[in-house]
C-alpha cells in the first residue's frame, strides 16, 4: 500500500487531504506543529500522527526515521505546511519576512533535502511542493507570501532538472482560493505584525480586516486539492505542475498572453 507523509495537517488542505487519502486506502502519516493538533489527528483515526515543526531539522529527521522504521520506505512526501503574512512591502519588517520564509521556504527545503537521500536509496519517490497561484502572479499586500511561493517555484523547477535521471518526481501544486483557516490566520498576522495605523495604506488595511469573511471568487473546497494529490499518487509519471481552481487557470493564462503592464492593471483591481 502506498504511503505518504503530509506536513501541516492541523486544518484546511492538510487535514482534508489526509482524510481523503485515508478513505482511498492510502497509508497516511499526517503531521502538525502543535501537540494538541496531533492529538486531534489521533482522535480522527490517524494512529501514526506525529508532531512536526518544519523549522526544526531534528523533528524532520525523527519523522522520517519513524516512518522508515514502520514502513521501510516513504513513497510520497507532501510539503503542505505554510501560512500567509499580509502587508505592503514598505510596512513589512525584515524580521517578519524572515518568519514567512522560515516556514514556507526553509522548512520546505529542509524536508526536501532530508527526504531525497531516502528516495534515492529506495530508487523512487514523489515530492509534492505546495506553491500557489501567488507563485505565478503577485497581488498587492501579499509580498511576503508571494516571495516565498516564487522561491518555491524556483527551487522546485531546479530540483526537477537535478532529478531528471532518477525515478523521483518533484511536483508543484498551484492552488487558488480554497476553503480553510488560511485567511483568518492571515488577518491575525496582519493585526499582529503590521503597523496598520501608521501606514499610507491604512484604509486598505481596514478594508481587508473588515472584509476577511466576504465570499472569494472561484473559491473551492479543500477536497479539490486532496483529489489532485490522489491523482499524483496513482500516476505512474505525474505531471510537473498541477493547477487547482479556476482562478489559477485564468490568471496563469493571462500571465502568458498579456504584457506585464496589462496584467498589472488587472491585478491591482483584484488586490
Amino acid at each position: 500500500m502506498t504511503n505518504i507523509v503530509i506536513t501541516g495537517c492541523s486544518t484546511g488542505i492538510g487535514l482534508a487531504t489526509a482524510k481523503y487519502l485515508k478513505a482511498h486506502f492510502v497509508t497516511v502519516y499526517p503531521t502538525a506543529r502543535d501537540s494538541k493538533d496531533v492529538e486531534m489527528l489521533k482522535e480522527e483515526g490517524f494512529d501514526h500522527a506525529m508532531q512536526l515543526d518544519v523549522r526544526d531539522a531534528s523533528q524532520i529527521e525523527t519523522v522520517i526515521n519513524r516512518v522508515i522504521e514502520l514502513e521501510g520506505h516513504i513513497d510520497v512526501w507532501f510539503n503542505n505546511a505554510g501560512f500567509g503574512q499580509p502587508g505592503a512591502i514598505e510596512d513589512l519588517p525584515t524580521s517578519i519576512l524572515k518568519e514567512q520564509f522560515e516556514t514556507n521556504l526553509f522548512g520546505l527545503h529542509e524536508c526536501t533535502r532530508q527526504i531525497i537521500p531516502i528516495m534515492r536509496k529506495q530508487g523512487y519517490g514523489k515530492i509534492i511542493q505546495h506553491s500557489s497561484v501567488l507563485g505565478l502572479i503577485s497581488l498587492f499586500g501579499r509580498g511576503a507570501y508571494n516571495a516565498s511561493k516564487y522561491a518555491i517555484e524556483g527551487l522546485t523547477d531546479t530540483l526537477r532538472l537535478e532529478l531528471k535521471d532518477t525515478n523521483i518526481y518533484a511536483i508543484l501544486l498551484n492552488t487558488g482560493p480554497i476553503t480553510s483557516h488560511f485567511r483568518e490566520t492571515a488577518v491575525k498576522k496582519l493585526r499582529d505584525n503590521i503597523d496598520t495605523e501608521h501606514s499610507i495604506f491604512t484604509q486598505r488595511y481596514h478594508k481587508s480586516l473588515d472584509g476577511s469573511s466576504k465570499r472569494v471568487p472561484f473559491n473551492e473546497e479543500a477536497e479539490s486539492v486532496a483529489k489532485v494529490v490522489y491523482k499524483i499518487i496513482i500516476a505512474e509519471k505525474p505531471k510537473p505542475r498541477y493547477y487547482i481552481t479556476k482562478a489559477t487557470y485564468l490568471l496563469g493564462y493571462l500571465k502568458r498572453i498579456l504584457s506585464t503592464l496589462s496584467l498589472d492593471k488587472i491585478l491591482v483591481k483584484a488586490g
